[in-house]
Formats: C-alpha cells, structure tokens, sequence
C-alpha cells in the first residue's frame, strides 16, 4: 500500500479492505511504519515504534480475516503509553483487529502542566504550529493521528486528556460516559478514549472497547445551548468567536434547536483535586445544575478549552481544563471536533456534552458535523519546534 493512500484512510474503510482481501494487515502496518520513519522525527508523537510485534499481529490478523469478521481488522493504532498494551482499551482493540504500532507520547514528571508530550527526541510538537504544545496528556496520540501516522490511538480522559490534544490538533476526541467501557483509575475521572480523524471511528473504538453497538438514531429536534465559558471559564475571545460560529454550523446542519439557556457552572478544579487525592466525589452545585439543565435540553455546546495552543514554555495562565474537567467530575459524555483556527493557524476546537449514557447523539452529530468540512491534514513538512 502506497503511504500517501494509506494517510487518506480512516479505521473503517481500512478494516473494510483487510476484511475483503483487498489489502492485507501487513501491508496496511507497513505503510504506517513508512509514515512513521519520514514523520515522526520532527513531530516526536513516538516514545517507543514496535515495529517487529506490529508486523507479527498484522500476519496473525491476515490469518484470522479468513475464518472471522474482525470490526478494525489490520487497523494500526498508537497506545498512549501510560498504560500501553496492559489496558483493558487495548486488549479490546487488538481483539477487534487493531495493530499496535507504538507507545505514544505523554507528559514527562517536572512540570504542573500536563499539555505536552515528552519523547528521549525532544518535546511532541503540535502539527499545525510546531512552537506550541499538542495538548495533553495524549500529547503523541492527537499528534500522531493529525499526521497521518495512524487513523486511530487509544488515550485516556481523566480532566479533558483526549479532547484537549484532539481541539488543539485539529482532530477528533471522545470521553465516553463514565462506567461505559471498562477503566482502571480508582477514583472514577480517567475514561478511556479515543482520538481519530474521521468520527465514525470514535463509533467504531467505542463499540469495540464497551463490546456493544452504538446505533444512529433520530435527532431531529434537539435542543441545545451555546456558552462561550459555562460560567467557569475565562475564554480568549477569538477561541469564543471560532467556536461559536461552529456550534452555529451544527446546529444549522444537523437540525439541532440552539435555544437553551446554557448552565452556569462552577470552578471545579478544586473538586477535582480533592477526588484525585483520594477525597469523596462530591460535586454537588455543579452535578445539581447540570442535571437540571439535561432535564430540558439534550446538548451543550462550548469551546473545548478556553485558551489556544500554548508555547513549550508552558500555559498563558488561563487553565486548558476549565471546559473539561466539570464533565470527569460529573461522568456526562463529552466530544471534542474541529472548530476552525485562530487568526495565527491554532487549531480549536467545539465541544459537545450530552446527558450520562447519550453517547450515541454526540457520535451522530459529529459524523453530521464532519460532512461539512471533512478532515484537513496540516501541511507537510512542518518545521521543528
């Protein structure tokens, strides 16, 4: 398989050659290795390239297509390496075919901030703009998939760590709603997740790691609520202007009734320190508030994070968890998809929350949303950081 065909690709349309016979999984993998070595050195999303093991699970996954339907047969995938290939996400995606090709990038200890990646290279550089960070801290798993490296990684939300990195690189995030698929973090905030270019594969990972089908269904006449900050937030306000006007697309595309008055939440960093350090799960004006307002409207819509992509010297002092972390606390679904860009080329990205269990709507919306500005690679080369 030629790179350049492969990197247009998503997880479905490969599973669907591999499953046909069309291509086999190890001509798939060796196409993503081929955009891994001419990529990865000035992008660093790698910490480790498995190059061998990927090669020895495509054959085995060319050896099972011809006795069984594999969902992401010969599908590579990046593993956040927090976790890598011990995880109950990742034993479910090689289970459905996935091949791992590599850990990818996350935070090194030393620093508060959590947006970057670190590498033995150097630093994860984001692909649009290689001053700043790709967010965090599934830093190499947005940075890997926006390149073209893989179509799909496996990362982990535990305060906006798969939709920060999916906003600030121009992809697509899903935290599903807690208790959905299988977890290992004690205290209930980390969700597995997965980070892609094409949303229909954030259907596709989700089925496969929660073992159970996320049909479409009809969303004609959801109503639905904008906020630029939910009350909790101080928002650059071009990141506000972006993703407002992509909340008005979506609700102009997909039929959604944008009427709703919005929650007004509050900071829920606090919380969240306390549960992180082992305290109770107690939330109670925000989780109050929030169950009120999914008692009459079924979206929330609002800028992933209230800042753009920050330099490797770390944030501007807004915090890039403002606009995520209220929904680790609360376990409501939420999905990150490309807004737009600022004036000065930083991806943004749009928010969608929804009630506990409506993965599903948030999944249809966002493969509507897509149809209307399908994925745009950053351009290559991308000069290093």
């Amino acid at each position: 398989m030629d790179p350049a065909a492969y990197r247009a690709l998503g997880a479905r349309e490969i599973a669907g050659l591999v499953g046909r016979g069309e291509v086999s999984a190890v001509e798939v993998v060796e196409a993503s290795l081929a955009v891994v070595a001419e990529r990865d050195g000035r992008i660093r999303a790698f910490r480790e390239v498995w190059s061998g093991e990927a090669r020895a699970v495509a054959a085995a996954v060319d050896r099972a297509v011809r006795r069984e339907r594999l969902p992401l047969a010969g599908v590579p995938v990046g593993l956040k390496a927090w976790g890598g290939r011990s995880t109950p996400q990742a034993r479910a995606l090689v289970a459905a075919g996935c091949v791992p090709v590599g850990a990818t990038s996350v935070p090194a200890p030393g620093t508060e901030w959590k947006t970057w990646g670190w590498t033995d290279r150097g630093p994860t550089v984001n692909p649009w703009r290689a001053d700043r960070v790709p967010g965090g801290s599934s830093a190499g798993s947005a940075a890997a998939v926006a390149v073209g490296m893989v179509p799909l990684a496996a990362a982990a939300d535990g305060a906006g760590s798969v939709r920060i990195p999916a906003a600030w690189c121009g992809v697509s995030g899903l935290k599903p709603t807690t208790g959905a698929v299988p977890a290992t973090d004690p205290t209930g905030l980390a969700v597995p997740g997965p980070i892609a270019r094409r949303a229909e594969d954030l259907r596709a990972w989700l089925e496969a790691v929660a073992g159970r089908p996320y049909p479409r269904t009809d969303h004609a006449g959801v109503t639905a609520a904008w906020s630029a900050d939910a009350g909790c937030a101080d928002t650059d306000p071009e990141v506000a202007e972006v993703a407002s006007a992509a909340a008005g697309r979506l609700a102009a595309v997909c039929g959604v009734v944008l009427d709703a008055a919005p929650p007004v939440l509050t900071d829920a960093t606090g919380a969240w320190q306390r549960v992180r350090s082992g305290g109770p799960a107690a939330d109670g004006v925000n989780r109050d508030r929030l169950a009120a307002f999914f008692g009459g409207a079924q979206l929330l819509l609002t800028p992933t994070t209230p800042n753009r992509p920050h330099g490797h010297d770390g944030p501007d002092g807004r915090f890039s968890t403002a606009l995520t972390c209220p929904f680790n606390l609360s376990g409501h679904p939420a999905l990150s998809v490309p807004a737009g860009f600022t004036a000065d080329g930083c991806p943004v990205g749009l928010q969608l929350v929804a009630a506990p269990g409506a993965d599903g709507l948030l999944l249809d919306l966002a493969e509507l949303f897509e149809r209307t500005q399908p994925f745009s690679p950053p351009e290559w080369p991308s000069a290093p950081a």
